[in-house]
């Protein structure tokens, strides 16, 4: 009997959410043929089987958490093994290796980032630290994390999975790292908006001018280093809003494409999304991000700026407003934009000239 292990998956991924198996017990695979799908911190991904076998045991359900190196599938029998993998590196079992099932709480538990306190209160209490999102520096679990898992346990509080684990993590993480602040204005695009107006594509080709007039916000800031890195092209992550969480798939080298293949890379990447079949290259990246909650409610707001990004734009609901234009009052339709950065590495300087050259744009005839 041999055991597959769960994969290194790149991106220094440490743990993979199941969400469907694609195989049973019992049952004869090839190698090469998909096991199981996993959806990571980037995306859903599809597993294959690295040797051909009768599978003996399949370990965990969709929704259960598994850690890089955990038991995955017991084969029966072994054939010979597959030298080629599609996802990280999966090492090859011997002929006579015996069957390795590590006890996933042991080593999932040392993985965990918490006080010895905090891990006596979680056992105490009867709390899977594995299951929690710590919302402490770095991701560290607190008191309060513990406390509010058992509270939500007592109420029969569901717990949160696939994008919006990810969701949780990745903003408390933000929260803790980006030196935030936030500048608003307002575009006065009464020219050009109609119901038929793409007033996503219009926005992104802005942001693409306000970087090339302020590039300081299309950086990526390693503050561990102390540097940044200025990019010479624009990959834009766009800020996708669904039923499961948040995604923020990238549409690539956004200023060297026409209105036509800005909308038609945004709705491929739509499509991606709404079928769960984003890779992890679709989510790796991006240089800076637009958030363009107008399109539910909402006029400004304080976005988080996701590290190692330094900008993200927001754009509220297109509203009418009494506008001075022309030397008389009339009525014209105002889009509300807020631009959050990470002042540590941007100036207030170089964030209101961004936003000066976005609204520039936006303000074109055509």
């Amino acid at each position: 009997m041999s055991t597959f292990t769960l994969p290194d998956l790149g991106e220094g991924l440490q743990e993979a959410e199941i969400v469907a198996w694609h195989v049973a017990d019992g049952e004869h695979v090839v190698a090469d043929q998909p096991l199981v799908s996993v959806e990571t911190d980037k995306a859903v991904v599809e597993i294959p089987s690295p040797r051909s076998g009768r599978i003996a045991c399949l370990h965990g359900a969709p929704g259960d958490i598994v850690k890089i190196g955990a038991a995955l599938v017991d084969f029966a029998e072994i054939e010979a093994p597959d030298t080629g993998t599609v996802v990280g590196e999966v090492p090859a079992a011997g002929p006579m290796a015996p069957p390795r099932r590590p006890s996933p709480a042991a080593p999932a538990e040392s993985a965990v980032r918490a006080a010895p306190a905090v891990r006596a209160l979680a056992k105490s209490l009867g709390v899977d630290l594995t299951r929690i999102v710590g919302t402490g520096p770095g991701g560290t679990i607190t008191r309060a994390d513990v406390e509010g898992a058992a509270s939500a346990a007592m109420r029969g509080g569901e717990p949160l999975r696939g994008a919006r684990r990810t969701m949780a993590r990745v903003m408390a993480d933000a929260h803790s790292r980006v030196a935030l602040a936030t500048i608003h204005d307002d575009a006065d695009v009464e020219h050009w908006v109609t119901p038929t107006a793409d007033v996503t594509a219009r926005l992104v080709r802005a942001i693409a001018c306000g970087c090339r007039a302020e590039p300081a916000l299309n950086v990526w800031f390693d503050a561990a280093s102390g540097t940044r890195r200025l990019h010479d092209r624009v990959d834009l992550g766009v800020a996708m809003d669904t039923p499961d969480g948040l995604y923020v798939p990238v549409l690539r080298d956004v200023g060297g494409k026409d209105a036509a293949a800005l909308r038609n890379g945004i709705n491929s990447l739509r499509t991606l999304v709404v079928e769960r079949r984003l890779s992890p290259e679709d989510l790796k990246g991006p240089t800076i991000t637009l958030s363009n909650f107008g399109t539910v409610a909402g006029r400004h707001a304080t976005m988080l700026v996701v590290p190692p990004q330094v900008a993200i734009l927001g754009a509220g609901r297109i509203r009418h407003e009494a506008r001075v234009h022309g030397g008389t009052i009339a009525t014209r339709q105002i889009l509300p934009l807020s631009l959050s950065f990470d002042h540590r590495v941007v100036t207030g300087g170089e964030a209101a000239r961004f936003l000066a050259a976005v609204i520039g744009d936006l303000e074109r005839e055509t």
